[in-house]
Formats: C-alpha cells, structure tokens, sequence
C-alpha cells in the first residue's frame, strides 16, 4: 500500500527530508508540504524540476495551520516533522493534532538523511538559533585556510525565492548576492564568508550541491542553519551552546539531539555570561554526552568608534532569526550598547512599518529592539522606514552583513561586529588538528 505523506517544514530540512526519503521511494506519495516561520513560503510550489518524475505537477506548499483539516481531507496516513528550533513541547502539540486527525507522526533519524562525502567534513551546529554558529564556522575555515587547505563552506538552506533558480547556488563575490537576490538573511550568513576571501555553497539539492562543493575543496565546513542537524556526514560534529539560554539544550528541537551528537561542545559567549550559567552548561554537557570535547569561547565584541555611542539615544538592529523564533531578548547589539555607554535604547515599536507590525505582534518579546527582517523586497522597504522613521542619535547595526549596502539610513550607523575568540584551553584549532590529524 502506498502511504499518503505531509511534510512540515520551513522550507529547509523538509525539503531535503523530501529528497533524500521520500521523492524516489514508491512507498511514499507526498500530498503536500505545510510552511511555518518564515513569511510568505506557503502559496508555493516545489516545482517539477526538484520533486522528480513521480510528481511531474510539482508539489504544493500549504500553511501549517491547515494540518488537520489537511489530514482529515486527503486521508494521510503519515506527517514528517520536518523544521528546526522548536520546544520540545510544541512538537508533541503537533504530534498530538497529527494523531488526533487520524495518522502516524514521525521524525527522521538525524544520521539517516546525512549524505556521504569524499572530503573531511567539519559540520558546526548549534542548540538554538543565534548561539554564535556562524562566527564559529568562519573561525574553523581560517584555521584549515592557515593549513593551507582548500575550504569551502555550505550553508543550511535559505530557498525563499524562485526555487529553480536555487538549486545549486554558489558565493563568491558581494555580485552574487545581488544577481541570485538574496534576502538580508540569506546576506548575513553569505556575505562575511565572502569577506574572508572563501566560497560559500547553498541552495534546495544537497546531493548536487555537495557534488559541485567536492569539485574545489579539501575540506567542507557545514554551517547548520537553526539548531538543525547536518546534511553531511561529519568527520568532525562542533555544536555551540549559549549560556544566556541555559536549559534550552534539552528542552527544543533538534538541539537536543545536536548536543548527544556533538564531538566537540563549544560553549560561546562566556565573556557576557554569568560563570554559573557557564558551569550549568557544562554540567548539563558532561552529565548527557560525556565524551564531548568542551571548549569555552567568547564572542568578542568590536566598534569602529566607541566614542561615537557613548552618551548616545541609540536604535539598535539585531540579526532577525536570533530575535523572532531564536527568541532571545537580546543580542550582539545590546550588549555593545551597554559595553559602550550608550545612554539609551530608542524603542521602534511606535514607528514600526507595514510587515514589521506584524513580526512584533508575533514575537512580543522582542521589546526596544529591531531585528534585520529582510525576506523579500518589500519587507527591506518596511525596515528601512522604520529606521528612517524612528528618533535616535546613530543606528548600532549588529546584524552581520553591511546595513548600508542594503537600506538607505537617514542617521549615522556604527556596526557592531563579533568574532569568534577562545576563552581557554584547549583551543578550537589544538582539537581540530588532534582530532582529525589522520584526515588533515
């Protein structure tokens, strides 16, 4: 019997679940995918191109609010659970409408959909979203650039756009992200690799994108998106926990799974944390996957000008995932605020434009903050003016890319940039060379 399927996702993982599980199986017919956190994803579809002969109409992406009546309508037998960085209880709240509905809910082995490479994979994951992932995998690709090996990163995707003109994507020049248009998020993990002189793979096919990445590198560094797990196999598994979010290592999904994982555990931020959140996270590591590796970093903070922001009425724009599901009351740009003197913080919210209205009613959370929402054109538009719009002295800008390059402010702007730093021994770079000294 051939087994009715709906995939849930966000545009990522489930369509590399889709992929990799279900689009040559003739076990299998994927009715639809379901589409949650990222705007606009639903209404789509995963064209023919990518879904196979099987589909040749493609597969429809449908809101995730839809599941049950979804399930009930077109007889499901089975829902893959198929997005990243959600509480754990929030899964079996799914599970239990999936259940309720009528069919079976299943997540996929993390090591199951993992493809095989025939270079060194250094996979570098996280608990949540805005741990510090990012900044860890360009300090790895240095550290391999200093070992004078070919380097290539590949970003979990961000396929928000024309999914055909996505398949395979590659980055290497400030040109590219305005030729494959890229949002402010798909930017911000793109362009400071590119800064570093070093290419950059993503897109919707992992199997075609690892064969292309394989082509010009040594070594493959696989910067996860969210706390998802990997798509490649590594030799190396570095996961990044945040000691501001003590206790969401065991409580969201698949963060958790991330940390039984993880060869190496590298808790990030330990210069702006309180040392007994750092050693409950230890505690936490040591007493769940003991045979981690933990190494202690800093996420160290710089401006160009400090004494521009001392004494200023400062609006500060953060990395957008890190606020809205990453739910962090805070990042990089609040911290240099008050590292800085800052006098205060401008609050956006009476000034916020078109979707930004809409991102705040979300996520309440996020208070006199305002994160770098960019998923299409209109949405920059919106972002740029409530900056515009709103009264401060200098915009802080701590989302990682250029702000300036992307909207135009009407008020001076000081970027805040962070960098990866070892806080003790061992060192990332003495447990990379010891652990993978047979493969380097």
């Amino acid at each position: 019997m051939v087994e009715k399927v709906i995939i849930m996702g966000a545009a990522g993982r489930d369509f590399h679940n889709f992929n990799v599980y279900f689009r040559d199986n003739p076990r299998y017919e994927v009715v639809c995918f379901t589409a949650t956190q990222i705007p606009d994803i639903d209404g789509r579809i995963y064209p023919p191109q990518l879904a196979g002969s099987r589909y040749p109409q493609g597969i429809p992406i449908v809101a995730d609010d839809q599941l049950m009546e979804l399930i009930r309508r077109e007889k499901i037998d089975l829902v893959a659970f198929s997005y990243s960085d959600v509480p754990h209880v929030e899964v079996m709240h799914k599970a239990s409408q999936v259940t309720a509905a009528g069919a079976d809910f299943i997540i996929i082995g993390a090591p199951y959909t993992m493809l095989t490479s025939q270079r060194t994979v250094i996979s570098v994951c996280a608990v949540r979203t805005g741990c510090g992932k990012s900044q860890t995998s360009r300090h790895v690709m240095r550290i391999l650039q200093k070992m004078g090996k070919r380097v290539v990163c590949v970003r979990h995707p961000m396929p928000y756009g024309d999914l055909t003109r996505q398949i395979v994507q590659r980055f290497s020049s400030r040109e590219d992200l305005v030729n494959q248009r890229c949002t402010i998020e798909e930017r911000e993990e793109y362009e400071p690799v590119i800064d570093m002189g070093a290419v950059v793979y993503a897109g919707v096919d992992y199997g075609l994108i690892l064969a292309a990445a394989e082509k010009e590198a040594d070594v493959i560094v696989w910067d996860g998106g969210n706390n998802d797990t990997p798509f490649f196999k590594p030799d190396l598994n570095i996961v990044v926990f945040d000691p501001h979010r003590v206790g969401h290592e065991t409580t969201y999904h698949p963060g958790e799974t991330n940390m039984l994982m993880a060869d190496v555990a590298v808790i990030n931020k330990v210069d702006s944390a309180l040392p007994e959140n750092v050693e409950a996270l230890r505690r936490t590591i040591v007493k769940n996957n003991p045979a981690a590796t933990i190494i202690l970093a800093d996420s160290a903070l710089s401006v160009a000008d400090p004494e521009a922001v001392k004494g200023r009425r400062v609006l500060v724009v953060e990395d957008g995932p890190t606020l809205t599901h990453g739910e962090m009351p805070f990042g990089a740009g609040v911290i240099a605020a008050r590292r800085f003197g800052a006098a205060s913080l401008a609050d956006p919210r009476p000034y916020l434009k078109g979707s930004l209205v809409q991102t705040f009613a979300r996520y309440p959370h996020i208070g006199t903050l305002l994160p770098a929402m960019g998923y299409s054109s209109a949405q920059i538009k919106d972002l740029e003016e409530t900056i515009n719009a709103c009264p401060c002295d200098l915009v802080l800008s701590a989302t990682p890319i250029d702000l300036t390059a992307v909207v135009k402010v009407n008020k001076p702007v000081v970027r805040v940039r962070y960098a990866y730093q070892d806080n003790s021994m061992p060192t990332l770079e003495t447990v990379i060379r010891e652990r993978l000294k047979d493969r380097l």
